[in-house]
Order: structure tokens, then sequence, then C-alpha cells
């Protein structure tokens, strides 16, 4: 099978939201300027540089009471800082219900009953015993094609680890089951590591 994009495919379902699996979900929590705090789920997410440490996550949809945007892109316009939350199996509930479409000025946290914490070094909550935790300072915002999609991109300034997720020196991603996005309404987990030498190394 082929299509065009612009022509459409089809099927019943859009194939091209099962075709980049799996993907990371970045939680996304900030503080409007207002000081209400958001906390969102977004699978367009990733990390994109070593050194300085530097994430991105695209949004793309808009709500009725937000600029051609949604609340997680309107408030970091206003403080310039953002948090990635790391997404456990643990946590799918919850994250699911902060992906809800809630008023503008609706604490997802408390909407959710997540409890949340203070970052170090931004004025923004974290999700209290996420695995990892990534506070940003927002260095770029990127509209692309298409109306109302935007990149965020972040500088990392601040790495919270759980305790438990520590072992032997290393970020073990098997004491917590990182929770992953795949097509439609379906999702994984990581369940199986393992090993590859580079050619060299």
């Amino acid at each position: 099978m082929f299509y065009r994009p612009e022509d459409g495919h089809g099927l019943p379902h859009n194939p091209f939201n099962a075709i980049v699996t799996p993907r990371p979900i970045g939680w996304i929590s900030s503080r409007d300027a207002d000081g209400t705090d958001n906390l969102a789920p977004y699978s367009f997410f990733n990390a994109v540089a070593y050194v300085p440490p530097q994430v991105m996550f695209a949004s793309t949809g808009a709500k009725d009471d937000q600029d051609g945007t949604k609340d997680s892109v309107a408030n970091i316009r206003q403080t310039g800082v953002f948090c990635v939350n790391v997404v456990e199996e643990a946590a799918r509930e919850a994250m699911n219900l902060s992906s809800a479409h809630l008023p503008h000025g609706v604490d997802e946290f408390a909407h959710a009953g997540i409890e949340k914490t203070a970052c170090e070094t931004i004025d923004c909550s974290r999700v209290a015993n996420a695995p990892a935790a990534l506070e940003c300072r927002m260095t770029q915002i990127v509209q692309i094609e298409g109306g109302v999609n935007f990149v965020v991109f972040g500088e990392v300034i601040g790495v919270h680890l759980r305790d438990d997720c520590v072992v032997d020196g290393k970020f073990d991603v098997q004491r917590f089951t990182p929770l992953s996005r795949l097509g439609y309404r379906d999702y994984t987990v990581v369940e199986k590591v393992f090993e590859i030498i580079r050619p060299g190394e």
C-alpha cells in the first residue's frame, strides 16, 4: 500500500499514528503567570542533545480558551520554564486522567489526584514520585507546518532521579517499567532490555 497524506489513506484510522513507535511520553508540567499548575502528557517527545542536555516536545492542537495552542505552550511562553516527568506503568491511569480537555485554570494535578512537589531550579511543580524529572529552561518555541503545531525546546538545568531507580551507578529503567505510546489507543511498556556493543567499542 502507498498513499500520499494529502490525498488521504482510505483506512478507518490514520496509520501515521502507529508508524513511529514506541514513543516516550513527556509528562509536561508547567505553571501559568497567575500561579496555576498544569500537567499534560505528550507523546511527540524526546531528548535531542547531550551537551548541554536538551529535550523537545510538540503540541499539535488548540483549546478554545487559549490563543491557537494548548495550556502547556501558553504557560511556557509566559514563564520560560517547564518540567518533564517520566511516566511509569504504575502511573498510567493518572497520566490518562491528566490528558482530559479541561478549562484553562484547572490544576490537572488536583483533577487526577497526583501528588506534586516543587522543582529546585525553576518556578514549577513536578510529579512527586516520578522515576525521573527534568527541570527545563525553554530555549525556543518553533511553529511548524499547520496552524496549531508547535515544537518546544528546552535545556535541562536540573535532574531528579528516584532513589530506587539508581542501581550500581546507573539509572535502571527496569526498576519502574517505562510507559510508551503506540498508535491509536495502544500503549506498551519496557519489559525486556538487552545490550548491543557498537563496532570498535
